[in-house]
């Protein structure tokens, strides 16, 4: 069973703007990169992938047996959709789509989305809040369509219902805990010593 990573990231200047009050751009841009390189370990460790894709404008500094997938699409759902096109054209069966700034995510919890993404049409990991949508597993071709955003789990389960597909919910600390607000950026301080001096305070 073919299953493929997708991780979408935005190119290095336009990442974490909602940040930019507590994190100058130097910053913002080492925090996505060390969030990246540690979500990209963890898959790189997952035996039941097939392959790793990251879709961004931006491939620099990615590492080796990593696919480059080009965004153009302008907007991070056309582009997800595109991506999992992509990873279908090249055999894929099966696709995760996984959020880059995952600081702590762990293999143990990639597999049990991979594991949910196998038993169910879909399966979605929530952040912590159970509101957005970290992380979605499901198969190729897709009659799925992403719909990330503030509020995407409601509508990735409403979709869904209305293509009469069991969704499976995951509520993993790793997979949940993404950063995007200062708040988000001070726990992360608070909790990971190996972030510290990525996130301290200006």
């Amino acid at each position: 069973m073919s299953f493929w990573a997708l991780v979408p990231v935005k190119a290095r200047a336009a990442g974490k703007q909602r940040l930019a009050a507590v994190l100058d751009e130097a910053g913002r841009i080492r925090l996505v990169r060390a969030m990246l390189a540690h979500v990209l370990e963890v898959l790189r460790g997952c035996r039941e992938l097939g392959g790793i894709a990251v879709l961004t404008p931006d491939p620099q500094a990615l590492p080796g047996g990593v696919v480059w997938l080009a965004d153009a699409a302008g907007d991070m759902n056309g582009a997800v959709q595109a991506g999992l096109t992509a990873l279908a054209a090249r055999g894929a069966r099966h696709a995760a789509v996984i959020s880059a700034d995952l600081p702590q995510l762990s293999a143990s919890e990639v597999e049990a989305l991979l594991s949910a993404g196998r038993q169910h049409a879909i399966a979605l990991a929530s952040d912590r809040h159970g509101r957005g949508t970290n992380a979605l597993a499901l198969s190729l071709p897709a009659r799925f369509r992403p719909q990330f955003g503030a509020g995407s789990l409601a509508r990735h389960l409403e979709q869904a219902r209305e293509l009469s597909l069991t969704a499976a919910q995951l509520s993993l600390p790793g997979l949940a805990f993404d950063i995007d607000e200062p708040e988000d950026l001070e726990l992360l301080r608070q909790q990971d010593a190996a972030y510290a001096s990525l996130v301290a305070r200006r």
